[in-house]
């Protein structure tokens, strides 16, 4: 292990180098562009063809599209698309307003900001103060959530999806950015007004409970493996450490090949998306695959599990609070 954090810098260049030169850090506009609209396609067919399905199934297939839908609208705000930030904001907003009613300026601000600028750094990272604070070392004391934790996390997954949309509702209101509220609340009669136009109430309400049931703990527990149970810091003890080797000691990656990066989004590569968040996603198992090469050789730490071995140490640090 590196004893000094100050050659962390240093050897970060190093690392980020090698990745460049490999061409992995090279935006993908062609085939970024091509999920995009396969998307949208895809969805148009879907909702066209909807007397045609059952409803359940017809639930299953948009519940991929939202899916996917989160996982391109996370990509082109990083920027991993296009190299214009100003064209990926254009692209992003109504795509993702449109299609799942949710707000690329909260989400902006929330993950590409607080979240990536601040790590695990509890003062500055929301996202790491789940459930009171269990997974710090600042936890909270409430009574009711300790006697109720594990039913109260586990179970909020299911519900994660109606909880991003409402945060994105509050924000845009908040910030007065009525453009894209506009847009969000067009997702409405374009989605569900045409649903429910298509296959009567009773249809366009099981499908929308099969994919509230389906599509929020696939986001839910892609989503806490990145950071719960990973080490935390203070504001102060953040001081100490480089953006490299903050970025590394509070994240996880996930082993697996092509089918779990597919299902996480790329997200199971998350040491290596906080290093290069702007590295496309198609590329993201080939610079996991050099950034372990490189902890290696200088004995870096390096924080990798199996998905189901994630969650027990989730479930571990839900037993600590």
């Amino acid at each position: 292990m590196m004893s000094k954090t100050l050659t962390y810098p240093h050897i970060f260049d190093e690392l980020k180098a090698q990745i460049k030169d490999a061409g992995l850090l090279d935006r993908v506009p062609v085939r970024g562009s091509i999920e995009m609209i396969a998307i949208i396609v895809s969805l148009i067919i879907a909702l066209t063809t909807a007397p045609l399905w059952h409803p359940v199934l017809l639930a299953l297939f948009l519940t991929l599209l939202f899916t996917r839908s989160v996982f391109v609208s996370h990509d082109i705000l990083h920027t991993q698309y296009f190299k214009s930030k100003s064209l990926s904001k254009k692209l992003s907003y109504p795509f993702s307003a449109l299609i799942l009613s949710n707000s690329s300026s909260w989400w902006d601000f929330k993950h590409n900001v607080r979240h990536h600028t601040y790590c695990n750094i509890i003062e500055k990272d929301e996202d790491i103060r789940a459930l009171d604070g269990a997974f710090t070392h600042q936890k909270g004391n409430k009574p009711f959530l300790k006697k109720h934790k594990y039913i109260i996390f586990w179970g909020a997954l299911f519900f994660m999806f109606p909880a991003f949309i409402g945060q994105s509702y509050k924000y845009v209101i908040k910030h007065k950015h009525w453009g894209e509220l506009g847009l969000m609340l067009l997702h409405w009669p374009l989605i569900w007004g045409t649903l429910l136009y298509q296959i009567g109430f009773s249809n366009t309400l099981l499908v929308a409970l099969v994919m509230n049931f389906v599509l929020s703990p696939w986001l839910a527990f892609g989503f806490i493996t990145n950071h719960l149970g990973c080490e935390t810091f203070s504001e102060e003890e953040a001081k100490d450490f480089s953006w490299m080797e903050l970025q590394m000691r509070g994240s996880r990656s996930l082993k697996g090949g092509m089918l779990v990066h597919w299902f996480y989004g790329g997200l199971n590569t998350q040491i290596e998306h906080h290093l290069f968040p702007k590295a496309p996603r198609f590329n993201l198992l080939k610079v996991q695959k050099m950034t372990k090469d490189f902890a290696q050789k200088y004995d870096i730490p390096y924080f990798e599990t199996t998905p189901l071995m994630a969650y027990v140490q989730i479930n571990n640090a839900i037993k600590k609070y």
